[in-house]
């Protein structure tokens, strides 16, 4: 479903007035909602479901999940822990998965970046390869 563009305007500016000192800002997101639902601009459900969809991409952009095939030990996750919010930044969330897929290494995700270092990973390069 195509988004009027008017919709649209008012979706990103929504969203870029929820942030505070460039991190999103729940109390800020709330008052947008509430503000929006107040006054009934036009498109308003386009206006809002392309507002949630920023959201929740910005809230992936800043949420990393971590597979490995075994259980890692606690100084390797708070080593790629450290890497990750030195380039990303420290309002970082995390997740870690047990993945025995993976047969060996690590896959990381972050928002629609994926850093994948499992032999399943290179195998399946080597596969496609051949």
């Amino acid at each position: 479903m195509k988004i009027p563009k008017e919709a649209r305007k008012l979706s990103r500016s929504l969203f870029r007035s929820s942030f505070t000192d460039g991190r999103l800002d729940r109390a800020k997101v709330t008052a947008v909602l509430h503000g929006v639902a107040e006054s009934k601009p036009r498109h308003t459900l386009s206006a809002l479901k392309n507002y949630l969809r920023l959201i929740r991409m910005e809230l992936a952009r800043r949420h990393a999940v971590i597979e490995s095939a075994t259980q890692l030990e606690l100084a390797t996750v708070n080593e790629i822990l450290d890497d990750l919010r030195a380039r990303f930044g420290t309002d970082l969330t995390h997740e870690l998965k047990v993945n025995p897929a993976l047969i060996g290494g690590v896959r990381i995700q972050l928002g629609s970046d994926v850093w994948d270092g499992s032999v399943s990973g290179r195998l399946e390069l080597l596969r496609s390869k051949l």
